[in-house]
Order: C-alpha cells, then sequence, then structure tokens
C-alpha cells in the first residue's frame, strides 16, 4: 500500500532537512541494492518509499526546490498516478535529460551530490563523476540520509537457503568454479568478487526467497585460485549445504565480512563494475580489473539437459494455464464476478497443482482494458477493476518451477470485441510471428532483430517503447543478462545471440486510456544451418499455450503466418493434450483449431 502524498511530502521534508545539515545539494535515491538487483528486498525499497512510485526502474533525485523520477517507457502512465499530490516530476528517460546532466546543468559550481554507496556501482560512479567534473561538483557516498529518517524500515530477509534439487543440476559447484576461473586466468585475475544475487546462485547450485520471486539469496562470493568464499548470513545455512559446500572448496564467512576480507586481498581482483557497488570495495587494496561476471555469460547459455527440464516446466505451465483460461472462461459465462486481482489468484492455484511448482516468477500482470495500456500496471486491493462488460484483458504471467522458469503474455476477450481491438491483436500477433519465424548468425548483436517485430507495426505507423526481448533464467530470475533484444538498449559486446540462449518474443501495442496487446513466448536459439557461411539459428517456441483466434482478423495475415500459427497450435496441442482433462482438455481442443 502507497502511503498518503501528505505523508511522502513530510518524508521528503525530512530529506531536505537532513541535506541541509550534512552541507548536501541534492540527494540522489536509486532503485538498487548492494547486488544491483533489478528486483529489492524491502530493505532496499527506499525510492518506493520516499516517492511512492512502485516500478521496479527509477531514479528519485532531491533537491531543495526541486524533485523528479527518471523512470522509462513502461512506467509513463504509471509513475504520474502514484507521484500525484508529491510535487515529484515525472522524466523520461530517453526524452529528457538523464538525472546526471540535469543535476550538472542546474547544480552550483562546487556542490555536493549525496548517495549511498552501498546502492551505487562503480560504473555508475563513474558517469556521475564524468558529468559533474566540468563544475567541480562532489559525489559525497558515505552518507546514507534514508536510514536517519526511516525509522521502521524493515528488517534483512533472513529465508533459508535450499540446494537446487540434483536431479535438475548438470554441473557440479566445482565444474562451475573451474570454468569462472579459467575465464579469471584469461583475464589475468587472481581473485574474483561476484555481488550479483543470480550468479551466486547459479555457480552454488543453491537457491533462495530473499528476494520475491526470485529464487536468490542476498551474499557475496569471493573466488581466488584455490578456494572461495561465501558471505552470507550463516543462520540461513543448514549443515547439509554447509558440508557440501566444504567439499566443492567454498567456505562460509558472515554477510558483512565481505569488506574486511578484500582489505586483505592482493593481486588482480576481477568485477563487474555494473554489479559490484562502491560501498563494497571501500577497504579493497587489490589491482581492480573490470569485465562481466564470467558466470553471467556462462549460466546464458543452458546446456541440452537443462533445455530438456526447462521444456518439461513449460509443459507443465500450459497444463496450468488450460485449467486456468478454462476456468476463467467457465466463471465469465455464469456471470460470476470476476477481478484483475483475481486472476492472480487463479493462476497462482492453476500452477501450484504443478508436480514442480515452486512460485510465481514475477507479479502477476492482469490488466482489463485502458489498465492493460499501463505496461507494468500491478492491481492492488485499493485500485483494480472488475472485468465485466466488453474489451480485452491483458494477462502477463509467470511460474518458477525447479526445473525452470516461465514468462508469457496472452490477451483474452470479454463480450464484444471491436474490430478495432481484433486489427490490433492481429497486429501484435504478425509482431510475434516475425520474430518468431528469424534466422540469424550466431554471435549477431542481439538489438539487430528488433525490427523483424517492429517493422508489421512501423508499417501501419504504431509502435510500443519497450523491448521485445529478455533472457530468461534457468529457476532463476526472470529477467537475466545478457542478450536483450531492443533498439532501446545500450549495446555492449557481450549483448549477442548465442545457441542455447533463453528469451522472449514479447512485441506489444498500447492505446494510452483504452487497451493494452502483448503477446509473449520463451524461445530457445537452436542451430538452423552450420556451413562455410557460419552458424546460423533459429528461435524454437518453448511456451505452450494458445493464441486466442477469436480475436484475430485472418484476413490480415499471410499464408506463411497462418501456416506458423497452425503449427504451432498442433504443437501445443501435442503436447498437452495427455496431460488435461475435463474443461481444460475441451478448452485446449477448441481453441487449437486451426485457422
Amino acid at each position: 500500500m502507497i502511503d498518503s502524498a501528505q505523508v511522502r511530502l513530510e518524508r521528503l521534508q525530512q530529506a531536505r532537512q537532513l541535506m541541509k545539515q550534512h552541507g548536501v545539494d541534492a540527494l540522489i535515491i536509486p532503485s538498487a541494492d548492494p547486488h544491483m538487483s533489478e528486483y529489492l528486498p524491502e530493505y532496499w525499497q527506499g525510492r518506493s518509499w520516499l516517492s511512492g512510485f512502485t516500478g521496479s526502474m527509477g531514479t528519485l533525485v532531491v533537491l531543495q526546490d526541486f524533485a523528479g523520477l527518471w523512470t522509462d517507457s513502461r512506467y509513463w502512465v504509471q509513475a504520474p498516478m502514484q507521484l500525484a499530490g508529491t510535487g515529484i516530476e515525472l522524466k523520461k528517460i530517453q526524452v529528457d535529460p538523464t538525472y546526471a546532466v540535469f543535476l550538472a546543468e542546474h547544480l552550483p559550481q562546487g556542490a555536493k551530490v549525496a548517495i549511498d554507496g552501498n546502492v551505487l556501482s562503480v560504473s555508475a560512479a563513474k558517469e556521475l563523476k564524468t558529468a559533474f567534473a566540468d563544475k567541480n561538483i562532489t559525489l559525497v557516498t558515505d552518507i546514507d540520509i534514508l536510514a536517519q529518517i526511516w525509522h521502521d524500515r524493515p528488517s534483512l530477509p533472513m529465508q533459508p537457503i535450499y540446494q537446487h534439487p540434483d536431479k535438475f543440476v548438470d554441473t557440479s559447484i566445482t565444474g562451475k568454479l573451474a570454468k569462472v576461473r579459467q575465464v579469471m586466468a584469461e583475464k589475468g585475475a587472481s581473485h574474483h568478487l561476484v555481488c550479483s544475487l543470480d550468479d551466486i546462485a547459479w555457480i552454488l547450485n543453491l537457491r533462495g526467497s530473499d528476494v520475491e520471486f526470485n529464487p536468490v539469496f542476498l551474499s557475496h562470493l569471493l573466488i581466488d585460485e584455490q578456494k572461495a568464499t561465501l558471505f552470507v548470513h550463516q543462520d540461513k545455512l543448514s549443515d547439509v549445504i554447509i558440508d557440501t559446500l566444504t567439499q566443492a572448496g567454498v567456505g562460509v564467512a558472515d554477510y558483512d565480512a565481505v569488506a574486511a576480507a578484500l582489505a586483505e586481498v592482493s593481486g588482480v581482483l576481477l568485477i563487474d563494475p555494473s554489479r559490484v557497488a562502491v560501498g563494497t570495495l571501500t577497504s579493497n587494496s587489490a589491482q581492480l580489473a573490470h569485465g562481466i561476471n564470467p558466470s553471467t555469460l556462462l549460466k546464458s547459455i543452458k546446456s541440452e539437459a537443462d533445455i530438456a527440464h526447462i521444456r518439461e516446466a513449460m509443459r507443465q505451465d500450459g497444463a496450468a494455464l488450460c485449467e486456468f483460461f478454462a476456468e476463467f472462461e467457465k466463471k465469465l459465462a455464469a456471470g460470476e464476478t470476476i477481478t484483475e486481482l483475481d486472476i492472480d489468484t487463479m493462476l497462482n492455484q492453476a500452477r501450484s497443482r504443478q508436480p514442480d511448482h515452486v512460485s510465481a516468477s514475477f507479479n502477476t500482470i492482469a490488466g482489463f482494458n485502458a489498465n492493460g495500456a499501463i505496461v507494468h500496471y500491478s492491481a492492488t486491493a485499493d485500485n483494480h477493476s472488475v472485468i465485466e462488460g466488453d474489451g480485452l484483458l491483458l494477462i502477463d504471467s509467470g511460474g518458477q518451477y525447479y526445473n525452470g522458469t516461465t514468462d508469457i503474455t496472452r490477451v483474452a476477450g470479454v463480450g464484444q470485441v471491436s474490430h478495432e481491438q481484433k486489427q490490433d491483436v492481429t497486429y501484435v500477433l504478425k509482431a510475434h510471428i516475425g520474430l518468431a519465424q528469424a534466422y540469424f548468425p550466431e554471435n549477431l548483436p542481439s538489438a539487430h532483430i528488433d525490427a523483424l517485430a517492429r517493422i508489421h507495426l512501423w508499417s501501419c505507423g504504431l509502435d510500443y517503447r519497450h523491448g521485445t526481448g529478455h533472457g530468461v533464467g534457468y529457476f532463476m530470475n526472470v529477467h537475466e543478462d545478457p542478450q536483450v533484444i531492443s533498439v532501446l538498449a545500450q549495446q555492449t559486446p557481450e549483448r549477442v545471440l548465442k545457441r542455447g540462449m533463453v528469451t522472449t518474443n514479447e512485441p506489444g501495442l498500447y492505446r494510452e486510456g483504452k487497451w493494452g496487446i502483448r503477446l509473449e513466448n520463451c524461445v530457445v536459439h537452436t542451430v538452423a544451418y552450420e556451413n562455410e557461411f557460419g552458424v546460423f539459428l533459429k528461435f524454437d517456441d518453448l511456451t505452450l499455450c494458445p493464441f486466442d483466434t477469436r480475436l484475430i482478423l485472418p484476413e490480415l495475415l499471410t499464408e506463411a503466418e497462418k501456416h506458423w500459427l497452425n503449427a504451432y497450435h498442433q504443437r501445443v496441442h501435442d503436447e498437452l493434450i495427455d496431460r488435461v482433462d475435463g474443461d481444460a482438455k475441451q478448452w485446449l481442443i477448441e481453441r487449437t483449431k486451426p485457422v
């Protein structure tokens, strides 16, 4: 629940008073923790606490006479609603100047800017210092103003850590450490500090629940040429896990002991500057080498065994979705009241009946009509819609399974769906098929294929402001680096398309105040051709759930697009028919009939 605008105004005033006491001209509060996570434990959700904006991405900047919230296009509809009454202005990333440029332009010569070093990455600190250099603006990282005014701040999570079941793991801790050490040696590093939680969980074949929806745990991992140390609250570890780590050459130390350990390190320390906080390195004495975490690339490429497990997770998820949609349509037909909140409950209940299900993989987005146009809309007890009348319901959801992570978006029709709505759904489906049918060279920068989806919307004067695809983990974070299919994303050498990666295909179309459409599948990159011209990849769909053909205009599809759709639906039918019964089975049969 978001506190009232008046409460947030009072908090902003308290922050400004402390800024004066510390001689600080501006305060930056990013969406981050010491591990540079996308989704944060409540302890680190200070930006949300102070501003009321609950999106997963955004930076709050406070001056004495100004406050602004910088966020991307996913939240341009949501943010003004949540910021209303606070005086905090929405600043649009890639439209307005960056907050670093804004501060450099508006602050006086020699000003001071405060940001908690524990939530500031090394790379972000460098960018800020560069932006501030001409005006001799000082970046202060040893003051945590939030800690002085957030008196009921939640505690750090202390959830137990557990092992990823052996039957779903094909590489041992020792094997993964060996691969990481090989890259360390290539880079001339004697030590490697890993702070990103998904990397640590992957390397150690462990999982946790410190962060909602993400099976990770708060920790740091320091690796040298012979051993490794896991810095974690040790009450989270069982004796069995400690023994397993010990056998793999991994010791255990307290979570807060990482700084002292870094003070003892000599030689060359490899860090990923975008995933390590300035505050973590305060006592470091080693020479730093910068580069992407080796494990980030290693875990992005799933083994054949991993992919086989993921396919089974997708079958379980597909069966659950058949049950959900059959129940949803039956309740609608019976005139039962269904809210957006009920969608999340129904989905979780359906998924929980599958044998390997653990939890949701993110907070379900169920947006009816105008709410569907808010890209990362989240229904709450105080703000949600009843699904009644006519329109479109966008449902973006996913599950965590011991054998995989799912992420799927479908659109359901309610009552009478207009010709214009069907036209929009068909255009988005054409964009989805356009990317699904892609062939491309291995190691192609991922942004290069974005246009294969968007061109089907561009040709009609339409577009969407989010990426078309992101990496997906293996019983891990639903958003996984390095690949991002988006012309909007910063391009780095690591953001290339490789065999074995799992990525989403999710074009969309949003008409503010009316409706939103997004059609999303997870796909795996497989080899299509390997010859004298190189290796060429294609996408193989993992997600198994029909698209509602009642919402499309077949006359707008080419014969090739109809063939793709019918072939996909036949595959969905064949893989799920023996996993469902009753209403769910009849629903599957009906929804997979050819166009």
